[in-house]
């Protein structure tokens, strides 16, 4: 690599008016010094097409089409990059203005790396939980129980070969919630490099977000990491059944009883559901998820006449 490695920027937007001014300037804003935005503008109803084109800055390209969900814009965005770097930004996100700099200063100092990733934190929301986190460094010897615990890091928290991405196939257009997981479970199997400082920001709104629908961004980090463990049978068996029963179908359980205990009742009757498909729990985790086959008024009873005994009213 050299000092004027070109980092190509994808921002897929659909009617992000609300949002777009600031994600443009963050981008716009970087101190490294050879990168292009492309904007994928995924058939928005609002003024998002107008803003984009207003845009006055040689480095910016606007890309329109129909509407097809943020993985499409993103594979259209990777289809026209010229950089051979990539960093993806969700219009309603922010870096640090050093960010790209940095995060390619990691791939400079560790040359075998095909991904460098960042801290993060979480702007928006309530009662001190936006604290600024730095990840562990994942390449050592654990890496695939590690990547395979959580998603690793949001998706403007790293810089990744443009070569890496394609050899693991893109983005899957059948996901809108675990797809960037999917991408970095495949891209990780190289060599990834970390950058210990906190550069990427992940702002919590009103609008629509993908994160927002729990049950659904659940089962898919589940169906993610089960087809990722088929098509890399020597990670499982490294793994073992148990370990890899507790990270996928145990995973999906922990989920399930966090939406319960928080009284979203729907997503967690709708985990349960697929957990007990799978046959995985004990005897005190099936206590839970049996009702769940139950009419939903009749589970939010039994669940009130559970809460009173366990309170000894």
């Amino acid at each position: 690599m050299t000092c004027m490695e070109k980092i190509s920027v994808i921002m897929p937007c659909y009617n992000a008016e609300a949002h777009l001014e600031r994600g443009l300037k963050s981008v716009l804003g970087q101190s490294h010094s050879d990168i292009e935005l492309i904007a994928v503008d995924d058939g928005s109803t609002d003024s998002t097409a107008a803003m984009l084109k207003a845009v006055k800055d040689r480095r910016v390209r606007v890309i329109t089409q129909k509407n097809r969900g943020v993985c499409a814009a993103r594979n259209r965005g990777l289809e026209e990059a010229t950089g051979a770097l990539i960093a993806f930004l969700d219009s309603d996100d922010t870096w640090d203005r050093d960010c790209l700099e940095k995060l390619f200063g990691g791939l400079e100092r560790d040359t075998d790396a095909v991904l460098s990733y960042c801290g993060w934190q979480n702007v928006g929301l309530e009662g001190g939980k936006g604290r600024p986190y730095v990840p562990p460094d994942y390449e050592r010897e654990d890496k695939d129980l590690q990547m395979l615990t959580s998603c690793p890091w949001p998706i403007h928290a790293a810089l990744t070969k443009k070569s890496a991405i394609e050899a693991a196939g893109g983005f899957d257009e059948r996901y809108r919630n675990a797809e960037d997981y999917g991408l970095w479970l495949r891209v990780a199997q190289g060599r990834i490099t970390l950058v210990p400082e906190v550069l990427a920001f992940y702002h919590f709104h009103d609008g629509v977000q993908a994160t927002k629908n729990r049950a659904r961004a659940a089962r898919e980090h589940w169906l993610v990491q089960r087809e990722f463990l088929e098509a890399r049978p020597e990670v499982a068996e490294r793994l073992g059944r148990a370990l890899v029963r507790k990270l996928t179908d145990g995973g999906l359980l922990k989920k399930g009883y966090v939406c319960y205990w928080d009284r979203d009742l729907e997503s967690a009757r709708e985990i349960f559901r697929i957990v007990m498909k799978t046959g995985y729990g004990a005897f005190s985790d099936w206590k839970y998820m049996l009702p769940s086959i139950l009419p939903l008024n009749v589970h939010r009873l039994m669940m009130k006449t559970f809460e009173k005994r366990e309170k000894g009213l």
